[in-house]
């Protein structure tokens, strides 16, 4: 590693938002979750103007964050071996490059082909900028850290829609235009960023070696099954059939939709940004219990709610769930971690995301065909339950 004379990480501001290395790992992490959330809202009439069948336009999310499912290992690997900046700067250039050549595509196939490699520059972002953060910060900073950092990317998630949905009414293809802010925050960590980075070449096959000893670690099994439960739930249950709940049960309009699932966001955010604090009474193993219990509280209320306004309860419970467990698990897996391996773990820890990602809607479809909407939130009371308690067997060590 560097030697510690890195003034940024020596003398930090104070205050921890001040710091422009925090400041530009923020920035990666909006970037992270731009892919789909900026685009979405012109899906309807990007189908129309292309001519794609609706069925197939769920492709250009697929397409998206397939590469994060197969490359999160390699890249953590990489990272570990080469430096995070070597990784997370050429990812950016090629997430702004293809994600703005989006914009110019007129056929649903060459679409398709950028968005993969979009995804291929996106995959890394969100579990490199954790990365960063676990390098650059310990104790309550790290813990303080992670819960901004959460904060600000649930900002994004909420706030992207909306751009989105205001651009697409201009033409399909503008919000695919937002990319290319990418480009400038790549010069942003060339330039601007200051952290530690790995020294030398070492034996790819003895650290291959020792990093699978290392993941075999029960505690470390826990915290994946415990990152893609979230994942599993938030788009199996939450994201994909509360809207179906939402418009079959109370007739809703596209907007009041939107105004109940962003309410998720802002429970994240409010959530997370008190996470320093909380950790400060409570055990971060503690917090991401209570997850799961508040997550398995929030899905077995839905199916019970007769007002439509009333299920701001579940959904503001689902995101206090979502604002503590998640930058939890992320807080414990870098205190863990030996250092030599953070990029490879986290990366690994984004592949198990991705999964829960992928699986979640697929899994929820099949309960959905055999016992209705509301089976889909009941199994996803089960669930939390039973995730709870494998965590809890894996951490208790």
């Amino acid at each position: 590693m560097q030697p510690a004379s890195i003034d940024n990480q020596q003398k930090p501001p104070k205050k921890l938002y001040l710091d422009t290395n925090f400041q530009i790992i923020c920035a990666v992490s909006l970037m992270a979750v731009l892919g789909v959330a900026s685009v979405s809202p012109t899906f309807p009439r990007l189908a129309h103007e292309l001519g794609v069948n609706p069925k197939n336009i769920g492709l250009l999310i697929t397409f998206f964050t397939f590469p994060s499912l197969v490359l999160g290992p390699v890249i953590g690997v990489l990272a570990d071996r080469l430096g995070r900046k070597k990784i997370i700067i050429p990812s950016l250039f090629l997430f702004g490059i293809a994600g703005t050549a989006c914009a110019f595509a007129r056929d649903f196939n060459f679409l398709l082909l950028l968005r993969f490699l979009q995804g291929i520059g996106a995959a890394s972002l969100l579990s490199l900028s954790i990365t960063l953060i676990g390098d650059l910060y310990t104790g309550d900073k790290r813990t303080t850290a992670m819960g901004y950092n959460a904060s600000i990317t649930s900002i994004g998630t909420a706030s992207y829609p909306l751009i989105g949905g205001a651009l697409a009414t201009l033409g399909w293809y503008y919000p695919f235009m937002l990319p290319i802010i990418a480009i400038p925050i790549g010069l942003l960590v060339l330039f601007g960023l200051k952290n530690p980075e790995p020294q030398g070449e070492r034996n790819l096959k003895e650290y291959l070696l020792n990093a699978r000893q290392v993941l075999k670690n029960r505690q470390l099994l826990g915290l994946y099954i415990a990152s893609a439960a979230n994942f599993f739930l938030l788009y199996g249950a939450h994201v994909t059939y509360l809207p179906h709940l939402i418009k079959d049960t109370f007739k809703a309009p596209p907007y009041t939709i939107g105004l109940l699932l962003s309410s998720v966001s802002i429970a994240i955010m409010l959530s997370a940004s008190q996470l320093g604090r909380l950790s400060r009474k409570f055990q971060t193993t503690t917090l991401i219990r209570a997850s799961f219990i508040l997550y398995a509280l929030a899905l077995f209320t839905v199916p019970l709610i007769q007002n439509i306004w009333l299920l701001l309860i579940p959904t503001t419970i689902f995101g206090f769930g979502l604002g503590i467990g998640f930058p939890s698990i992320q807080t414990l897996l870098t205190e863990i971690s030996p250092k030599q391996y953070l990029a490879t773990i986290l990366s690994v820890n984004g592949t198990f995301y991705g999964l829960g990602q992928t699986i979640g809607p697929l899994f929820m479809g099949i309960v959905f065909g055999f016992a209705g909407i509301n089976g889909v939130f009941y199994a996803g009371v089960v669930f939390a339950i039973l995730t709870l308690v494998v965590f809890r067997y894996c951490t208790c060590l």
